[in-house]
């Protein structure tokens, strides 16, 4: 397959959301010849079409349709970077490279602390969050 071959992109129920300071459309997108197509080159086409900067456009929640060749999504495009950072949810944001990643410990890590935790009283719960020592 190639990777340069054509693609054409349609959009459907266009909104001008001025609260949320942006436009907001479903996009169908047409790729016969081709596996799918990837986020950013869909961000820069509609970034084209819309004269707008390519970090306004935030695309997600594409579905390939059975038998390929047709893929639906949603796309959005906001006015400013302000609007951007504050209506849009975090995940979406470290995606961009808009905002950091939240390093925290593993979800079984977390529970397991929890549960030594709660096998002790007052001030021991601090020794009681660390790991048991292996060597004992």
């Amino acid at each position: 397959m190639q990777s340069e071959a054509p693609v054409t992109i349609r959009t459907r129920k266009f909104i001008t959301n001025r609260l949320l300071g942006r436009r907001q459309m479903v996009i169908d997108v047409l790729h016969p010849s081709r596996p799918n197509v990837s986020k950013t080159e869909l961000s820069e086409k509609l970034a084209t079409l819309y004269k707008t900067d390519k970090a306004r456009v935030v695309t997600f929640g594409f579905k390939t349709h059975f038998g390929g060749g047709r893929s639906t999504g949603f796309a959005l495009i906001y006015d400013d970077e302000t609007a951007h950072k504050r209506f849009e949810p975090r995940y979406r944001l470290v995606r961009a490279g808009m905002a950091t990643k939240v390093e925290k410990a593993s979800r079984k890590l977390r529970k397991e602390r929890k549960n030594r935790t709660k096998k002790v009283r007052g001030t021991n719960k601090t020794k009681a969050a660390e790991p048991p020592k292996k060597g004992k």
